[in-house]
């Protein structure tokens, strides 16, 4: 049930926050909404002209979105919320092309994700708890006639059809590890974890002792059968955990092969590596073939070209370096060799999509802290960017010379659009929050770019408030990324949303300082093994020159962050000399020696930090731990965590907390017990930030 769990916070939270590199698909408890709810809260009133966090809660959250083998219609899933009651509802939409109009398909009692078009295009597949357990089920495209086609004990985490549509694939929970009850079958009644080896947690769960595997179904009458376990025995997980992305595995266009992604590592090696590869099932042969090895770094979601000749994938070859530049890699199943396609292009890509011919691929890359729709040919690794502008695209998909996309900005939810491959143009289709953007003002965006310290151009964001008065003074809010490595990109987030701090009357002053990916390899790499140095001194650089515009009242200065945001305010309160007045640090890293020790996935820590603390001589990093500098401390500071994050333990923050008392600093502390590395129910979240501005109000108004 957690892979469950885990899966729909990503279907839900994909690209709704960017606070750390991972998006918010930590593991939350979907709750349903009563359907008596349903038809208020999707004509919900929007009575306030600026962004509030109750307002937040009332976007209805778009994905999943994929389109009809016709090219006609958008299956798409919008999650809601009633934050009164904590609970939600997620359904399916669909929307025509053409005339752009917007119909919902389901009203089931529970969720309803992972939505798939029949290859035949007659059916809408998805999965949904209707029944109890999550199973397949099956729509007309017109809404009518919902049918539960599979019957899985224990049900399902994803699938996909194949592409002939007499198979399916599907991820399933698999115990193989005993429990400590089972082992002392006469203490049913104990409660404890064990562990005798590395990784017995990970982000926010500990050890499950289940694994999820891939099986393949033939589908009988219009049912799927019970399928055959491709990995039996194993103990990893495909997709790859925390995730279980089920993007992570896909089959060959004449269904004879099913590319996936492992890392097939336990224990001590699986925390020390990011080595993960591409395998190739054959589903007749019943074998499994790895055709990345020798790659040492993390290699992840396949995809085969539309004439199964080759396969494109995600991958970076650096061992142990989880923000290595994402290249493309292409493999040649007739002369068995693999090749780098991306060797001249300086930045990321993602979302492989191969057109028609297999000439070119299409993928999504960072330019400059915008998300945007790229193509290279395989043959000259020529590569265009397609679409330009200040936004996020976060997923399409191409059909001949229609791109259907998801796309987001730091002033506007995701929405689905129409891109013209020949312009970039690209033309609105979905409006779902079109009641709340009808109402709420949002403030200007500006994009700004300063000399660092040492002659680097840097992009700052200027978010400004809305009705923004240039003859007023305003205070104004430093924005600390976390990741380390993602950057301040146009995502719009649910809670850490600039336009909700805007909306405050703050003016928001967001750095993409060193250590951040879309401005090439060198300047998101800078930053390991170099915590408190040069991308310290681009935060002030950023708040010093923005300090000079007579707008900002340069004595009504606040740091906010989190994760490595989070620690990088730590730092800031030890050496900012006065130039800030409130400090705001979630789950941030206060004692690097505790952190490399507490933390669960030991590559990260390993690259970034150098190695262990007790390494000699001790790697740099460990200088410019917060800790060490918190006699200095003297500004009031809110300190934020979850019980459940295991990344950065919520022990980091009772640290900082009790320190900062300590030391005569005024200092709050909020710790909730049963959120994550994010805060993800909804009454949390409004909490988080009603407590978050009341903290700044209370310092710089």
């Amino acid at each position: 049930m957690y892979k469950l769990i885990v899966l729909l916070g990503l279907f839900v939270f994909l690209f709704s926050s960017c606070c750390d590199k991972y998006p918010e698909c930590r593991k939350q408890e979907e709750q349903v909404v009563e359907k008596s709810m349903v038809d208020s809260l999707s004509r919900l009133t929007i009575t306030e002209s600026r962004l509030t966090p109750e307002t937040l809660w009332k976007f209805g959250r778009v994905g999943g979105s994929v389109l009809s083998p016709d090219g006609k219609i958008v299956a798409f899933s919008v999650t809601r919320y009633d934050y009164t009651t904590n609970k939600s509802y997620t359904d399916v939409f669909k929307l025509d092309v053409t005339n752009k109009e917007t119909k919902q398909l389901t009203d089931f009692i529970g969720p309803e994700f992972n939505i798939k078009w029949k290859p035949n295009g007659e059916k809408i597949g998805f999965i949904a708890t209707e029944s109890g357990d999550a199973q397949i089920w099956e729509i007309n495209p017109d809404g009518t006639e919902p049918v539960q086609v599979s019957f899985i004990e224990g049900g399902i985490n994803s699938f996909e059809y194949s592409p002939d549509g007499s198979r399916v694939l599907y991820t399933k929970d698999v115990k193989l590890d005993k429990t400590p009850n089972e082992i002392y079958e006469d203490l049913p009644l104990a409660n404890v974890h064990m562990a005798e080896d590395l990784m017995y947690r990970h982000w926010n769960s500990w050890h499950d002792y289940k694994y999820s595997h891939i099986f393949v179904a033939k589908i009988k009458d219009g049912k799927v059968i019970d399928g055959t376990d491709i990995m039996e025995g194993e103990k990893w997980d495909a997709p790859l955990s925390p995730y279980f992305d089920p993007a992570e595995m896909t089959w060959s266009p004449d269904g004879k092969l099913i590319a996936y992604t492992c890392k097939k590592l336990t224990g001590m090696e699986y925390a020390l590596s990011t080595n993960s590869d591409i395998y190739l099932y054959n589903v007749d042969a019943k074998k499994t073939e790895n055709i990345s090895e020798g790659l040492e770094g993390y290699d992840k979601y396949p995809r085969f070209s539309p004439d199964g000749k080759k396969i494109a994938w995600e991958c970076m070859i650096t061992p142990g370096y989880e923000s290595d530049k994402v290249r493309l890699y292409v493999y040649d199943f007739e002369s068995k060799t693999k090749e780098d396609l991306t060797v001249s292009i300086d930045q990321n890509v993602s979302h492989l999509v191969w057109d028609e011919s297999g000439e070119f691929i299409y993928f999504i890359s960072g330019v400059n802290a915008t998300y945007q729709i790229c193509k290279i040919n395989t043959g000259t690794r020529e590569w265009m960017q397609i679409t330009k502008g200040p936004h996020n695209y976060t997923s399409f998909e191409k059909l001949g010379n229609l791109i259907i996309a998801e796309k987001m900005s730091m002033s506007m939810a995701t929405e689905i659009f129409k891109v013209e491959e020949m312009t970039g143009k690209d033309e609105q289709l979905s409006y779902i929050n079109k009641n709340i953007y009808d109402k709420v003002e949002m403030g200007k965006v500006e994009e700004r770019w300063i000399r660092t310290y040492d002659g680097k151009q840097m992009l700052v964001w200027v978010i400004y408030p809305p009705q923004f008065d240039e003859t007023k003074k305003y205070p104004a809010l430093l924005y600390c990324q976390g990741g380390p490595q993602s950057a301040v990109s146009q995502f719009f987030s649910y809670r850490w949303n600039f336009q909700m701090m805007a909306a405050n009357d703050y003016i928001i002053v967001a750095p993409n300082r060193r250590g951040l990916p879309s401005f090439g390899e060198a300047w998101n790499a800078q930053i390991s093994g170099d915590y408190g140095g040069k991308n310290m001194r681009d935060y002030l650089t950023a708040i010093d020159e923005l300090s000079k515009e007579d707008f900002i009242d340069e004595e009504r200065l606040g740091a906010v962050g989190a994760s490595y945001g989070g620690f990088s305010v730590y730092w800031l309160a030890g050496h900012h000399k006065k130039r800030f007045k409130a400090f705001i640090s979630h789950c941030g890293m206060f004692n690097l020696e505790s952190q490399y020790a507490a933390t669960e996935e030991m590559f990260f820590v390993n690259h970034d930090l150098g190695g262990p603390y007790w390494k000699k001589p001790q790697p740099r990093s460990y200088r410019f731990s917060p800790h060490l500098y918190v006699d200095k401390w003297d500004t009031p500071i809110l300190i934020i965590s979850g019980e459940y994050d295991f990344r950065i333990p919520y022990t980091e923050s009772l640290q900082a907390f009790n320190a900062a008392k300590l030391n005569g600093v005024d200092a709050k502390l909020l710790i909730f017990p049963e959120e994550s590395h994010f805060v993800l129910k909804p009454q949390n979240s409004i909490l988080w930030q009603r407590e978050f501005f009341g903290w700044l109000d209370k310092y710089l108004k």
